[in-house]
């Protein structure tokens, strides 16, 4: 694959490139699934009335927010790990706004990645636009593995309530969750070493069990897979701002405190999922003291496989 930008970064509003960045001995890459378009009222209900006005940036020119599906790829010694699997072939509009998704295998494929060969699968969490190319249905209705030989983790307060058969809000559908409860999935615990460097954290509050990853390179840099505890950068300067889906608002404060902590850390940068073109950064301090998002350079290997339409 030719690498069309070097050290480039995006806009906040646009979807997300296939980008790539090297942290030492570790290669990352954000396998790009699909689009979505949150509209902020239903999304963000209880944000201020006029933070969307005073921040025009932070919306695409349809006003909604760009927020991008897909898998974060590592890759080390010869490994590849793959923290969540996108959205899915799902395209249409839901009550949150639209989604056009359904491009992780295609994006893997140009990555040169056969999903055969993917050694671990790990979730952040069981919400829809996480799980999605996790299992593929077949014509005749049933349903494998998209990444046959690969361990499948999740957190164990992840899966605890969909053990006991409890409706969790914004889960994967029923036919999906079938598919794990069917599947022998790994149960991982915070402070677990999951793959080379990589450590689960369980940040729960946004779901029972969201799971962030802490990656650890040779060197000692370190990222931090931050899945769902922020959806949009503000966040990280106002922790107070939920998020619709967070069924535990008190829970979320304290994991976007540990997460803060840790991102504060000297040569640690996060990952965002949901961060428009802007996946890869560093917590930084913006005016009055503010912590703010600072995407770091990294190189663009394709265009946002999917648009809105």
């Amino acid at each position: 694959m030719n690498e069309t930008t070097r050290g480039s970064v995006g806009l906040l509003s646009d979807q997300s490139a296939v980008r790539r960045m090297n942290l030492g001995d570790v290669r990352l890459t954000y396998a790009v699934d699909g689009a979505m378009g949150l509209l902020p009222p239903a999304f963000f209900p209880d944000l201020p009335a006029g933070y969307w006005a005073s921040h025009p940036s932070a919306l695409n020119e349809q006003g909604q927010v760009a927020m991008s599906a897909g898998g974060l790829l590592v890759e080390r010694d010869g490994r590849t790990l793959l923290i969540d699997a996108g959205f899915g072939p799902q395209t249409g509009e839901t009550p949150l706004g639209p989604v056009n998704s359904g491009a992780l295998p295609d994006t893997l494929a140009a990555l040169g990645h056969d999903p055969a060969g993917l050694d671990t699968v790990a979730f952040t969490h069981l919400h829809v636009d996480h799980t999605g190319w996790a299992f593929t249905r077949n014509p005749d209705g049933t349903w494998r593995k998209t990444f046959p030989a690969a361990r499948y983790l999740v957190a164990a307060a992840e899966w605890e309530p969909y053990g006991r058969g409890d409706k969790v809000p914004g889960a994967a559908p029923a036919a999906v969750l079938e598919q794990f409860a069917g599947t022998r999935i790994t149960l991982v615990d915070s402070g677990e070493e999951i793959f080379p460097g990589v450590t689960a954290v369980v940040t729960p509050g946004h779901s029972p069990g969201h799971t962030s990853y802490v990656i650890t390179s040779g060197s000692g840099s370190r990222l931090i897979a931050f899945g769902d505890a922020f959806h949009i950068p503000a966040q990280l300067a106002h922790p107070d701002w939920p998020s619709m889906p967070d069924i535990d608002g008190q829970a979320v404060l304290a994991a976007r405190a540990q997460l803060t902590r840790e991102l504060e850390q000297p040569d640690t940068l996060g990952f965002a999922f949901h961060f428009g073109d802007q996946a890869f950064g560093r917590l930084a301090r913006a005016q009055a003291g503010l912590r703010a998002w600072e995407p770091v350079p990294t190189t663009v290997l394709m265009p946002a496989p999917r648009q809105l339409r």
